[in-house]
Protein backbone atom coordinates (compact mmCIF):
# COMPACT_ATOMS: atom_id res chain seq x y z
CA UNK A 1 0.00 0.00 0.00
CA UNK A 2 1.68 3.19 -1.09
CA UNK A 3 -1.01 5.99 -0.30
CA UNK A 4 -4.05 6.11 1.81
CA UNK A 5 -7.18 7.12 -0.38
CA UNK A 6 -10.97 7.59 0.55
CA UNK A 7 -12.60 7.60 4.17
CA UNK A 8 -9.51 5.22 5.63
CA UNK A 9 -7.36 8.15 5.23
CA UNK A 10 -9.82 10.68 7.11
CA UNK A 11 -10.32 7.89 10.11
CA UNK A 12 -6.60 7.80 9.91
CA UNK A 13 -5.96 11.27 10.14
CA UNK A 14 -8.71 12.07 12.75
CA UNK A 15 -7.13 8.82 14.92
CA UNK A 16 -3.97 10.44 14.73
CA UNK A 17 -4.78 14.32 16.03
CA UNK A 18 -4.54 14.98 19.85
CA UNK A 19 -7.60 16.50 21.25
CA UNK A 20 -5.97 19.33 22.08
CA UNK A 21 -5.50 20.51 18.34
CA UNK A 22 -9.07 21.95 18.60
CA UNK A 23 -8.21 23.73 21.96
CA UNK A 24 -7.37 27.26 19.97
CA UNK A 25 -7.14 30.52 22.05
CA UNK A 26 -5.09 32.01 24.98
CA UNK A 27 -2.46 30.52 26.77
CA UNK A 28 -3.60 28.21 29.62
CA UNK A 29 -3.64 29.73 33.08
CA UNK A 30 0.15 29.08 34.77
CA UNK A 31 2.11 28.61 31.10
CA UNK A 32 3.99 30.36 29.01
CA UNK A 33 2.91 28.16 26.19
CA UNK A 34 -0.12 25.96 25.47
CA UNK A 35 2.58 23.23 23.31
CA UNK A 36 4.26 21.40 26.13
CA UNK A 37 7.62 21.55 24.43
CA UNK A 38 7.57 25.17 24.25
CA UNK A 39 6.67 25.73 27.57
CA UNK A 40 9.06 23.60 29.09
CA UNK A 41 11.75 24.76 27.15
CA UNK A 42 10.93 27.80 28.62
CA UNK A 43 11.30 27.12 32.03
CA UNK A 44 14.74 25.00 31.49
CA UNK A 45 15.74 28.03 30.63
CA UNK A 46 14.70 29.89 33.68
CA UNK A 47 15.79 26.90 35.70
CA UNK A 48 19.02 28.00 35.38
CA UNK A 49 18.51 31.25 37.15
CA UNK A 50 19.90 30.15 40.23
CA UNK A 51 23.61 29.55 38.97
CA UNK A 52 23.49 32.81 37.39
CA UNK A 53 22.22 31.28 33.96
CA UNK A 54 19.10 33.36 33.74
CA UNK A 55 17.10 36.50 34.49
CA UNK A 56 13.52 36.05 35.09
CA UNK A 57 12.99 40.04 33.36
CA UNK A 58 15.04 39.00 30.42
CA UNK A 59 13.22 35.55 29.77
CA UNK A 60 9.86 37.11 30.15
CA UNK A 61 10.72 39.61 27.47
CA UNK A 62 11.94 37.44 25.22
CA UNK A 63 8.74 34.86 25.45
CA UNK A 64 6.70 37.64 24.19
CA UNK A 65 7.97 37.86 20.58
CA UNK A 66 7.63 33.94 20.02
CA UNK A 67 5.28 32.61 17.79
CA UNK A 68 3.91 29.60 19.22
CA UNK A 69 5.04 26.38 17.24
CA UNK A 70 7.44 28.45 14.96
CA UNK A 71 10.56 27.19 15.45
CA UNK A 72 11.90 30.07 13.30
CA UNK A 73 10.08 32.91 15.55
CA UNK A 74 11.18 30.72 18.82
CA UNK A 75 14.89 31.12 17.48
CA UNK A 76 15.06 34.74 16.65
CA UNK A 77 13.57 35.86 20.20
CA UNK A 78 16.41 34.31 22.06
CA UNK A 79 19.21 35.26 19.45
CA UNK A 80 18.12 38.39 19.81
CA UNK A 81 18.09 38.34 24.10
CA UNK A 82 21.73 36.11 23.84
CA UNK A 83 23.57 39.15 21.54
CA UNK A 84 21.85 41.66 23.14
CA UNK A 85 23.09 40.36 26.99
CA UNK A 86 25.99 39.80 25.67
CA UNK A 87 26.75 43.05 23.95
CA UNK A 88 26.20 44.56 27.39
CA UNK A 89 28.32 41.60 29.08
CA UNK A 90 31.55 43.28 26.72
CA UNK A 91 31.17 46.55 28.22
CA UNK A 92 31.30 45.58 31.93
CA UNK A 93 33.91 46.42 33.85
CA UNK A 94 33.60 44.00 36.88
CA UNK A 95 34.49 40.83 36.57
CA UNK A 96 31.83 38.73 38.61
CA UNK A 97 28.79 40.91 36.75
CA UNK A 98 30.40 40.71 33.46
CA UNK A 99 31.12 36.50 34.02
CA UNK A 100 27.19 36.28 35.29
CA UNK A 101 26.32 37.72 32.39
CA UNK A 102 28.32 35.38 29.34
CA UNK A 103 27.22 33.15 31.18
CA UNK A 104 23.50 34.47 30.62
CA UNK A 105 23.90 35.02 26.96
CA UNK A 106 25.22 30.96 26.65
CA UNK A 107 21.89 30.03 27.91
CA UNK A 108 19.62 32.40 25.81
CA UNK A 109 22.24 30.97 22.88
CA UNK A 110 21.47 27.24 23.10
CA UNK A 111 18.46 27.89 24.10
CA UNK A 112 18.18 29.85 20.65
CA UNK A 113 18.86 26.94 18.62
CA UNK A 114 17.03 24.05 20.41
CA UNK A 115 13.89 23.51 18.03
CA UNK A 116 15.68 24.29 14.85
CA UNK A 117 15.72 21.38 12.42
CA UNK A 118 19.01 19.48 12.55
CA UNK A 119 20.02 20.91 8.78
CA UNK A 120 19.44 24.52 9.67
CA UNK A 121 22.80 26.30 9.00
CA UNK A 122 21.99 28.43 11.25
CA UNK A 123 22.43 25.46 14.23
CA UNK A 124 26.33 25.10 13.57
CA UNK A 125 27.07 29.02 14.54
CA UNK A 126 24.76 29.60 17.23
CA UNK A 127 26.26 25.99 19.21
CA UNK A 128 29.67 27.62 18.71
CA UNK A 129 28.59 30.90 19.67
CA UNK A 130 27.32 29.78 22.92
CA UNK A 131 29.85 27.00 23.97
CA UNK A 132 32.13 29.98 23.10
CA UNK A 133 30.43 32.97 25.59
CA UNK A 134 30.07 29.99 28.00
CA UNK A 135 33.77 29.71 28.65
CA UNK A 136 34.14 33.32 28.43
CA UNK A 137 31.85 33.78 31.93
CA UNK A 138 33.64 30.94 33.54
CA UNK A 139 36.81 32.35 32.67
CA UNK A 140 35.77 35.89 34.07
CA UNK A 141 34.23 34.67 37.11
CA UNK A 142 37.13 32.84 37.87
CA UNK A 143 35.87 29.24 37.85
CA UNK A 144 38.52 26.59 37.80
CA UNK A 145 37.86 23.71 35.21
CA UNK A 146 39.50 21.37 33.19
CA UNK A 147 38.61 20.35 29.66
CA UNK A 148 39.61 16.83 29.30
CA UNK A 149 39.83 15.16 25.46
CA UNK A 150 38.98 11.29 25.80
CA UNK A 151 39.60 8.75 23.16
CA UNK A 152 36.76 7.00 21.97
CA UNK A 153 37.76 4.46 18.83
CA UNK A 154 38.06 6.56 16.25
CA UNK A 155 36.29 9.32 18.10
CA UNK A 156 36.51 11.99 20.48
CA UNK A 157 34.36 12.53 23.60
CA UNK A 158 34.23 15.41 25.73
CA UNK A 159 34.53 16.24 29.65
CA UNK A 160 35.16 19.16 32.03
CA UNK A 161 36.72 18.64 35.38
CA UNK A 162 35.07 21.56 38.15
CA UNK A 163 37.90 20.80 41.36
CA UNK A 164 36.18 21.49 44.07
CA UNK A 165 37.45 24.14 47.05
CA UNK A 166 39.40 22.88 49.48
CA UNK A 167 39.23 19.55 50.69
CA UNK A 168 36.84 18.13 47.83
CA UNK A 169 39.67 15.23 47.37
CA UNK A 170 38.37 13.91 50.69
CA UNK A 171 34.76 13.85 49.44
CA UNK A 172 32.96 11.93 46.78
CA UNK A 173 33.27 12.63 43.33
CA UNK A 174 30.17 13.62 41.62
CA UNK A 175 29.85 12.58 37.74
CA UNK A 176 27.43 13.77 35.53
CA UNK A 177 26.13 13.18 32.27
CA UNK A 178 23.18 14.71 30.09
CA UNK A 179 20.33 13.57 28.32
CA UNK A 180 18.55 13.07 25.17
CA UNK A 181 19.10 16.89 24.09
CA UNK A 182 21.81 17.78 26.51
CA UNK A 183 24.94 20.08 25.83
CA UNK A 184 28.11 19.82 28.04
CA UNK A 185 28.18 23.21 28.96
CA UNK A 186 24.55 23.18 30.59
CA UNK A 187 25.38 20.61 32.67
CA UNK A 188 27.30 23.44 34.93
CA UNK A 189 24.17 25.25 36.08
CA UNK A 190 22.64 21.54 36.40
CA UNK A 191 24.67 20.73 39.58
CA UNK A 192 27.90 21.75 39.30
CA UNK A 193 27.60 25.40 41.18
CA UNK A 194 25.24 23.71 43.62
CA UNK A 195 28.26 21.06 44.64
CA UNK A 196 31.23 23.34 44.47
CA UNK A 197 29.56 25.03 47.36
CA UNK A 198 28.84 22.43 49.40
CA UNK A 199 32.47 20.84 48.81
CA UNK A 200 32.14 19.15 45.96
CA UNK A 201 34.43 18.46 42.58
CA UNK A 202 32.26 17.38 39.65
CA UNK A 203 33.49 15.72 36.51
CA UNK A 204 30.96 16.56 33.71
CA UNK A 205 30.38 14.64 29.95
CA UNK A 206 28.95 14.13 27.01
CA UNK A 207 28.79 11.03 25.34
CA UNK A 208 27.55 10.00 21.80
CA UNK A 209 24.30 11.36 20.39
CA UNK A 210 25.15 14.57 22.63
CA UNK A 211 26.19 18.29 22.45
CA UNK A 212 29.32 18.41 20.04
CA UNK A 213 30.11 14.82 19.95
CA UNK A 214 26.93 14.83 17.71
CA UNK A 215 27.12 17.95 15.96
CA UNK A 216 30.97 17.53 15.16
CA UNK A 217 31.32 14.24 14.86
CA UNK A 218 28.22 13.47 13.34
CA UNK A 219 27.85 10.08 16.14
CA UNK A 220 24.61 9.17 17.65
CA UNK A 221 23.53 7.68 20.73
CA UNK A 222 24.36 4.48 21.63
CA UNK A 223 22.19 2.10 24.36
CA UNK A 224 26.04 0.65 25.51
CA UNK A 225 26.35 3.59 27.85
CA UNK A 226 29.28 1.52 29.87
CA UNK A 227 31.47 2.40 26.55
CA UNK A 228 31.27 5.73 26.61
CA UNK A 229 31.50 6.31 30.41
CA UNK A 230 34.37 3.23 30.97
CA UNK A 231 36.23 5.69 28.18
CA UNK A 232 35.75 8.91 30.11
CA UNK A 233 36.33 7.55 33.59
CA UNK A 234 39.81 5.72 32.57
CA UNK A 235 41.28 8.57 31.05
CA UNK A 236 40.44 10.91 33.72
CA UNK A 237 42.09 8.36 36.56
CA UNK A 238 44.73 8.44 33.84
CA UNK A 239 46.13 11.70 35.05
CA UNK A 240 43.79 12.60 38.43
CA UNK A 241 44.18 10.84 41.87
CA UNK A 242 41.30 8.31 42.45
CA UNK A 243 38.84 9.86 44.61
CA UNK A 244 37.61 7.90 47.93
CA UNK A 245 33.82 7.28 46.33
CA UNK A 246 32.44 8.04 43.20
CA UNK A 247 28.64 8.92 42.36
CA UNK A 248 26.99 8.56 38.98
CA UNK A 249 24.47 10.81 37.93
CA UNK A 250 22.30 10.95 34.77
CA UNK A 251 20.11 13.55 33.77
CA UNK A 252 16.68 13.15 31.49
CA UNK A 253 17.84 9.73 29.20
CA UNK A 254 20.72 9.90 31.60
CA UNK A 255 17.95 8.15 33.71
CA UNK A 256 18.63 4.96 31.70
CA UNK A 257 22.28 6.15 30.58
CA UNK A 258 24.05 6.11 34.35
CA UNK A 259 22.22 2.83 35.38
CA UNK A 260 23.24 0.91 32.32
CA UNK A 261 26.94 2.57 32.59
CA UNK A 262 26.82 1.49 36.60
CA UNK A 263 25.50 -1.98 35.87
CA UNK A 264 29.10 -2.78 34.24
CA UNK A 265 31.29 -0.36 35.89
CA UNK A 266 31.60 -1.35 39.81
CA UNK A 267 34.06 1.86 40.26
CA UNK A 268 30.73 3.45 41.38
CA UNK A 269 29.65 3.65 44.47
CA UNK A 270 26.32 4.70 43.91
CA UNK A 271 24.08 6.06 41.07
CA UNK A 272 21.28 8.57 40.21
CA UNK A 273 18.64 8.58 38.39
CA UNK A 274 17.49 12.03 37.51
CA UNK A 275 14.27 11.52 36.38
CA UNK A 276 13.81 7.52 36.27
CA UNK A 277 13.66 6.19 32.93
CA UNK A 278 14.06 2.86 33.00
CA UNK A 279 12.13 1.92 29.53
CA UNK A 280 12.75 4.61 27.07
CA UNK A 281 10.73 2.50 24.24
CA UNK A 282 7.78 2.74 26.45
CA UNK A 283 8.20 6.27 26.65
CA UNK A 284 8.19 6.59 22.74
CA UNK A 285 5.44 4.25 22.57
CA UNK A 286 3.74 6.92 24.79
CA UNK A 287 4.06 9.73 22.51
CA UNK A 288 2.50 7.52 19.35
CA UNK A 289 -1.52 6.69 18.94
CA UNK A 290 -2.39 3.34 18.74
CA UNK A 291 -2.36 2.97 15.13
CA UNK A 292 0.63 3.51 14.64
CA UNK A 293 1.62 0.71 16.75
CA UNK A 294 -0.37 -1.49 14.77
CA UNK A 295 0.77 -0.34 11.84
CA UNK A 296 4.00 -0.79 12.61
CA UNK A 297 3.21 -4.88 13.04
CA UNK A 298 2.13 -4.38 9.53
CA UNK A 299 5.02 -3.20 7.69
CA UNK A 300 3.25 -0.16 6.53
CA UNK A 301 6.06 1.80 6.98
CA UNK A 302 5.10 4.34 3.93
CA UNK A 303 1.63 5.13 6.18
CA UNK A 304 3.19 5.53 9.03
CA UNK A 305 5.06 8.28 7.55
CA UNK A 306 2.16 9.85 6.68
CA UNK A 307 0.58 9.83 9.76
CA UNK A 308 3.84 10.54 11.24
CA UNK A 309 3.91 13.83 8.90
CA UNK A 310 0.18 14.89 9.84
CA UNK A 311 0.23 14.87 13.01
CA UNK A 312 3.90 17.02 12.95
CA UNK A 313 2.06 19.66 11.26
CA UNK A 314 -0.28 20.06 14.49
CA UNK A 315 2.21 19.28 17.47
CA UNK A 316 5.36 21.25 17.72
CA UNK A 317 6.55 19.15 20.35
CA UNK A 318 5.71 15.61 18.19
CA UNK A 319 7.66 17.15 15.41
CA UNK A 320 10.62 18.05 17.73
CA UNK A 321 10.62 14.52 18.85
CA UNK A 322 10.37 13.15 15.77
CA UNK A 323 13.05 15.05 13.94
CA UNK A 324 15.56 14.84 17.29
CA UNK A 325 15.27 10.91 17.45
CA UNK A 326 16.49 10.12 13.96
CA UNK A 327 19.38 12.85 14.31
CA UNK A 328 20.60 11.27 17.40
CA UNK A 329 20.04 7.66 16.75
CA UNK A 330 20.73 7.86 13.42
CA UNK A 331 18.15 6.11 11.93
CA UNK A 332 16.22 7.44 8.33
CA UNK A 333 12.67 6.33 9.23
CA UNK A 334 10.45 6.99 12.14
CA UNK A 335 9.74 3.18 12.17
CA UNK A 336 13.57 2.87 12.55
CA UNK A 337 13.56 5.41 15.75
CA UNK A 338 10.90 3.64 17.65
CA UNK A 339 12.87 0.55 17.19
CA UNK A 340 16.00 2.31 17.99
CA UNK A 341 14.55 3.41 21.45
CA UNK A 342 13.45 0.39 22.32
CA UNK A 343 16.80 -0.42 23.25
CA UNK A 344 17.18 1.64 25.75
CA UNK A 345 15.81 -0.59 28.96
CA UNK A 346 16.97 -1.31 31.76
CA UNK A 347 14.88 -4.36 32.12
CA UNK A 348 17.95 -6.88 31.38
CA UNK A 349 20.49 -4.66 33.05
CA UNK A 350 18.90 -3.62 36.21
CA UNK A 351 19.90 -7.06 38.14
CA UNK A 352 23.48 -6.36 37.81
CA UNK A 353 23.29 -2.77 39.78
CA UNK A 354 24.26 -3.55 43.00
CA UNK A 355 25.10 -0.02 43.95
CA UNK A 356 23.65 2.72 46.01
CA UNK A 357 20.53 3.71 43.63
CA UNK A 358 18.72 6.84 44.04
CA UNK A 359 16.01 7.33 41.87
CA UNK A 360 13.98 10.93 41.83
CA UNK A 361 10.38 11.29 39.92
CA UNK A 362 7.90 14.05 39.14
CA UNK A 363 4.22 13.03 38.97
CA UNK A 364 3.76 15.52 36.36
CA UNK A 365 6.31 14.50 34.19
CA UNK A 366 4.94 15.19 30.78
CA UNK A 367 7.58 12.49 29.09
CA UNK A 368 8.32 9.14 31.56
CA UNK A 369 5.18 7.84 33.12
CA UNK A 370 5.48 7.77 37.11
CA UNK A 371 4.99 3.39 37.09
CA UNK A 372 8.74 3.52 35.96
CA UNK A 373 9.51 4.13 39.49
CA UNK A 374 8.04 1.12 40.37
CA UNK A 375 9.35 -0.90 37.48
CA UNK A 376 12.92 -0.19 38.17
CA UNK A 377 12.44 -0.69 41.90
CA UNK A 378 11.30 -3.91 40.87
CA UNK A 379 14.04 -4.68 39.21
CA UNK A 380 16.64 -3.81 41.64
CA UNK A 381 17.39 -6.87 43.17
CA UNK A 382 21.01 -6.47 44.03
CA UNK A 383 21.40 -3.00 45.07
CA UNK A 384 23.11 -1.94 48.07
CA UNK A 385 20.31 0.37 48.79
CA UNK A 386 17.43 2.01 47.00
CA UNK A 387 15.70 5.37 47.57
CA UNK A 388 13.25 6.58 45.73
CA UNK A 389 11.65 10.55 45.77
CA UNK A 390 8.42 11.21 44.09
CA UNK A 391 7.38 15.08 43.78
CA UNK A 392 4.10 16.06 43.27
CA UNK A 393 2.92 19.74 41.52
CA UNK A 394 1.76 21.07 44.76
CA UNK A 395 6.03 20.66 46.06
CA UNK A 396 6.53 22.49 42.81
CA UNK A 397 8.80 19.79 41.49
CA UNK A 398 6.57 17.73 39.44
CA UNK A 399 7.96 18.45 36.27
CA UNK A 400 10.27 16.40 34.31
CA UNK A 401 13.76 16.64 35.91
CA UNK A 402 12.15 19.18 38.73
CA UNK A 403 12.93 22.08 36.38
CA UNK A 404 11.73 25.22 38.31
CA UNK A 405 12.31 23.34 41.83
CA UNK A 406 16.66 22.79 41.27
CA UNK A 407 16.36 23.80 44.75
CA UNK A 408 14.08 21.03 45.73
CA UNK A 409 15.38 18.39 44.59
CA UNK A 410 18.98 19.30 44.79
CA UNK A 411 18.45 18.89 48.91
CA UNK A 412 16.88 15.67 48.87
CA UNK A 413 20.38 14.60 46.30
CA UNK A 414 22.64 15.64 48.95
CA UNK A 415 21.09 14.67 51.94
CA UNK A 416 21.59 11.57 50.41
CA UNK A 417 25.25 12.01 49.49
CA UNK A 418 25.73 12.14 53.13
CA UNK A 419 25.64 8.22 53.26
CA UNK A 420 29.05 8.08 51.02
CA UNK A 421 30.79 11.02 53.67
CA UNK A 422 30.40 9.10 56.46
CA UNK A 423 32.10 6.00 54.96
Amino acid sequence: MRYVKGSFSYLLIFAILPISVWNCGKVEKGRFFNDQAYHFQTIRALNDARSDGAETGEVLEAVKNIKEGDPQSWFSAWENLGNQVLERADQIQDPMSRGQAYLRAHNYLRTAEFFLDPEDEKRPSAFDKSVEVFHKGLDSLGVKYEKIRVPYGEYQLNAIYYPGPSGADHKPLIVLVGGFDSTLEELYFVLVRGAYERGFSVLTYEGPGQGSVLRKQNLGFTPEWEKPTKAVLDTFLASHTKPPKTILVGMSLGGYLAPRAAAFDKRFDGVVAYDVLYDFGEVAERTVPGIILWLEKKNYDNIIEFLVTIKSSFSPSFSWGVKNGKWTMKTKTSGETLKAFRAYTLESSAEKINQDVLILAGTEDHFIPIKQVEDFKRKLTNARSVTSVLYDRASGGGQHCQLGAQALWQADFFDWMKRFEKK
